[in-house]
């Protein structure tokens, strides 16, 4: 399978991006592996023809964006996102009337719709610089993620509008089952996403983007971490480094493996199968297109 998609790869002069949340072997496969602020850079700058994105479906819209010459595909085009479904366009919209005279920063998990009504994308892990690039007297509206929010009220001190989004795999975390583990292993530290909730948040060692929680790891000289995020992120922790042990947290229904259905819909047939067709091609409204390439330009520029 990895030579079939070498050889269509070679074929087509394309290019996969994969995010952290992927299945290990579409990880160990794709020419580039990040998180959402590290794609949206390497999409923007690849020479290839055809990009295809193992992440789902907003990630896929980013890249187009980006790239409006290029082919964009994607393995399954169901690989939605329950955050970025949690803020539909029509109603984000009617939504905005209420807040005139507001800079509207939304994170980069929303559709290519809801971008185009932004003044402004972030990632986690810019979200900070982002929002203190606003000056201070400005009043800000922060969507789709409120619990990421809600962190950066807290980080930022800037008094934000939130929209009531979540993401449904880091919303669930049990903190029951953390405390738990925390007993269990007390030499542990915990590492955690800005997407969980504050209950979770509290108990954590470190709180940073999937980028930043790789690099904690990578740089801390402990040898045991529980992780709150998406366990797809494991793999390359235990990647790079072997010698160390990654505990993830359990959610609110006792399951350890608190995957995220959509990024898991993404398979190595279904890559094969995309590229073979070369179907499965994200196609946007063009003045869409170039309104949402306004936010997001502006956030390269400030990162």
């Amino acid at each position: 399978m990895i030579k079939k998609i070498q050889k269509l790869k070679e074929k087509h002069n394309a290019i996969i991006l994969a995010h952290y949340y992927q299945n290990p072997e579409i990880q160990d496969i794709a020419d580039f592996v990040g998180d959402s602020l590290e794609l949206s850079r390497k999409a923007a700058g690849t020479e290839a023809d055809v990009i295809l994105f193992c992440g789902v479906h907003f990630m896929a819209e980013t890249a187009k964006i980006v790239n409006p010459e290029k082919k964009v595909i994607i393995p399954d085009m169901d690989a939605d996102c329950s955050l970025a479904d949690s803020a539909p366009a029509d109603k984000f919209k009617n939504w905005l009337i209420k807040y005139p005279n507001h800079v509207v920063i939304s994170y980069i998990n929303c559709s290519a719709e809801v971008k185009a009504l932004s003044d402004i994308i972030c990632t986690s892990a810019n979200a900070k610089k982002v929002i203190e690039s606003v000056p201070r007297d400005q009043k800000i509206i922060f969507a789709p993620d409120r619990l990421l929010g809600k962190y950066m009220i807290k980080e930022t001190g800037r008094d934000m509008v939130l929209w009531n989004g979540t993401c449904q795999v880091h919303e669930i975390f049990s903190e029951r089952a953390l405390v738990r583990l925390k007993v269990e292993h007390e030499n542990a530290k915990v590492l955690a996403h800005p997407e969980c909730d504050e209950n979770i948040l509290m108990h954590a060692d470190f709180i940073g983007s999937t980028s930043a929680l790789i690099n904690n790891v990578n740089t801390t000289e402990d040898e045991k971490y529980i992780i709150a995020t998406e366990p797809g992120v494991i793999h390359q922790m235990k990647k790079q480094n072997p010698h160390k042990e990654f505990i993830p947290l359990p959610n609110n229904t006792g399951c350890a493996c608190n995957e995220c259905p959509h990024m898991r819909l993404n398979t190595m047939e279904k890559i094969i199968e995309t590229l073979t067709k070369m179907n499965n091609e994200i196609i946007l409204d063009e003045a869409i297109r170039i309104k949402a390439l306004k936010p997001l330009n502006r956030m390269l520029k400030i990162v």
